[in-house]
Parts: structure tokens; sequence; C-alpha cells
């Protein structure tokens, strides 16, 4: 079966698992992304879901990074850029789901849950495993451009 293709974007900024997942934490923490439908050009739907996660829409510029197939088998295109973003102003959108399952009743649940800066050493350890080399990428092109520190807001 093939898996539909996926669009991130992250602006030193991502998220991660929502309030199912609250007690564990690294290698959780994920890219803002989503499907996108056939024909939807990818990096206005990375915007979409972008804005859709986190309440916030980034001005650009956007820097493309190589799309990465995931252990899942989806592959993921994904943008980069830089921003301000509060954590604590961070509004996600929703998701219905029979919880707990088997019970028949169905609760809404926030996609991300929590937002946070963290340095690069520490967003590796929090990010799921299989996006590490968008962030290696991205930390390597920052190098090579002299940027001197970065930080990135986490989202769960």
């Amino acid at each position: 079966k093939i898996q539909p293709a996926q669009t991130g974007l992250f602006d030193h900024f991502w998220t991660g698992v929502n309030t199912l997942w609250a007690k564990k934490d690294l290698g959780l923490w994920s890219i803002a992304k989503g499907e996108y439908e056939e024909g939807e050009d990818p990096f206005q739907a990375a915007l979409r879901e972008f804005y859709e996660e986190t309440g916030h829409r980034p001005p650009g510029p956007f820097l493309p990074l190589t799309g990465r197939r995931q252990p899942s088998g989806k592959l993921i295109d994904v943008w980069a850029t830089e921003s301000e973003c509060d954590p604590f102003s961070m509004v996600s959108n929703t998701f219905r789901m029979e919880w707990p399952k088997g019970s028949g009743r169905f609760q809404e649940f926030p996609e991300v849950d929590r937002a946070e800066w963290f340095d690069i050493s520490e967003a590796a350890h929090r990010l799921l495993p299989g996006q590490r080399g968008f962030l290696d990428e991205l930390y390597k092109n920052l190098r090579e451009n002299d940027f001197k520190s970065w930080a990135t807001l986490l989202t769960r």
C-alpha cells in the first residue's frame, strides 16, 4: 500500500503528541504536519497545517528541506522559517475519538497541548527519530551560514 504524502513546516517551532501521551516526552515530539489532498500545493498545505496545529502564521522566508520517508512509509516534505512565537499563545485544532476505547463515549482532544523553547541538542532528544534528519539538515545549513545561536520551540 502506498502511504499518503505529508507536508510539514517549522520555524524553530515543533508540534508533538496530544494529551493522551502526557506522561511520555523524549522522542515523541513532531513537526507540525498533515496529509494533503491530490492537487493541493504541498507548501500551502504545510502553512495550513502549521496554523491549524499552532494558531501561528509565520511570515517567512521559508527554507525547503529534503523530503524524508518516515518509518511508517510516509514521505514528509518540510520547510523551515524563523519567526517569534509565544509558546503560551499556541492554539491547536482538535480531533474527536472514543475515549476510553470501547466506552462508547466520544471526546475532543487537541492535536497538540504544549509549546516550549529548547536548544538544538534538547530538541534532538525530544523529536521523533524519523524526523531528526530535518533538524540535522537545518542545523548544518545554519552553521554554514554562520548563525551563532538557535533555539527550537517544541509543542506536545
